[in-house]
């Protein structure tokens, strides 16, 4: 049987953002969650020596893994070993890794709704079964101990997101714990996507790792490394669980790329520069949480780490697809459908991404002024 999965709509919004570039209009993109700067000088630096000096081919770096091991030591206190970190072709890879190492088709996993789209759809085209659970303000949008306990029967595995895509929120280190104990008590296998830290504005993030040793870790260097197109990951997974998560990357994937592994060995001690984009987000997060509402956009989710504002627009809008289209064409802004995150209430809600320049935040915020305030009006007829 053919496994039936939805599309991911912000990527017809991009191409479409792509089209009406091409025909001389100026686009601002915040639809997708990727950094706008390239990688730290300092891995460019490496990657073109490595081009003139090595031949490359299957590899795994076991210098990189070393040094994200000593990462999670300095980070956040945990012990692991370099040989529980399998590489990736990003974070992507590691989550079908991670899934198809740990359950089985007919598994149930619980996930929050809102959440990224291709959680959901990685379950499905598994044929796992996603047990998704409405998080809203009440919770701030995070999944918590108290929704695990109430499933019946318990789900064989739940994943979690923090700081979370769309929402940007960040699972206190007391929910986590508590998270991880009910886990354990009722034998729910944790996949903890911490593709976002590093890109914290207020607390830092924690990792599930404090608390659920025996948890799988999703990261990536696409985020804070600013290393989008270089495809390059991680699966942290328990010792017990790494012949089996090995059998499956050594026959879905080989290796991840040599030239991108050598490349962020040096991007991992580019902390200053690294630290500098932080900065710009944290601008730009400031400039939209101050402009936001005098647009009418006066319910958001904590926007606590990541790039992203997720903007509730029921009062404009029930198809937020056709919102996004609409905004794009009139103001050359791209932003993401809330429907890719929630198939329920996301009709009602909006992505925009500030991981663009601050300048680019400051013109998309003209433009968008105007639109909202005639959109308002509209609705107020």
């Amino acid at each position: 049987m053919s496994a039936q999965i939805d599309p991911f709509h912000a990527i017809a919004i991009s191409s479409l953002a792509h089209r009406l570039k091409a025909e001389g209009r100026s686009i601002i993109h915040m639809e997708f969650g990727q950094p706008s700067t390239g990688a730290p000088a300092a891995a460019i630096a490496v990657a073109h020596q490595v081009l003139d000096t090595d031949g490359m081919g299957y590899w795994e770096s076991p210098a990189l893994k070393a040094r994200i091991a000593r990462h999670y030591d300095e980070t956040y206190g945990v012990k692991v070993e370099a040989d529980q970190i399998i590489l990736t072709c990003g974070a992507s890879p590691a989550l079908l890794l991670a899934l198809a190492s740990s359950f089985s088709p007919g598994d149930e996993v619980a996930l929050a709704r809102p959440g990224y789209v291709a959680y959901r759809n990685t379950l499905k085209a598994l044929h796992m079964v996603p047990v998704e659970i409405a998080c809203g303000p009440e919770s701030r949008f995070q999944l918590t101990a108290a929704h695990l306990e109430a499933l019946d029967p318990a789900p064989a595995g739940v994943i979690l997101a923090s700081p979370a895509n769309p929402t940007g929120t960040i699972i206190e280190a007391q929910e986590l714990e508590a998270i991880a104990k009910v886990c354990q008590a009722r034998g729910i296998r944790i996949v903890s996507d911490e593709i976002y830290h590093g890109l914290s504005y207020v607390a830092p993030a924690r990792s599930i790792l404090e608390f659920a040793p025996d948890a799988l870790v999703i990261n990536s260097f696409s985020k804070y490394f600013s290393m989008v197109g270089w495809r390059l990951g991680w699966l942290l997974a328990p010792r017990s669980h790494l012949s089996r998560a090995r059998a499956y990357v050594g026959n879905l994937f080989l290796t991840a790329p040599s030239l991108s592994q050598h490349a962020a060995l040096a991007a991992m001690d580019a902390r200053e520069e690294l630290e500098g984009h932080v900065a710009v987000y944290r601008r730009n997060r400031e400039l939209l949480l101050a402009a936001l509402p005098d647009l009418g956009l006066r319910s958001i989710a904590p926007p606590d780490g990541a790039f992203y504002i997720y903007a509730h627009v029921g009062h404009l809008t029930e198809d937020s697809l056709a919102f996004c289209k609409d905004l794009l064409r009139d103001t050359g802004v791209a932003t993401a459908p809330g429907v890719d995150f929630d198939p329920v209430e996301g009709r009602h809600y909006i992505r925009l991404s500030f991981a663009v320049s601050t300048p680019e935040v400051e013109e998309a915020l003209k433009r968008l002024t105007p639109w909202f305030a005639a959109r308002m009006a509209a609705t107020a007829v």
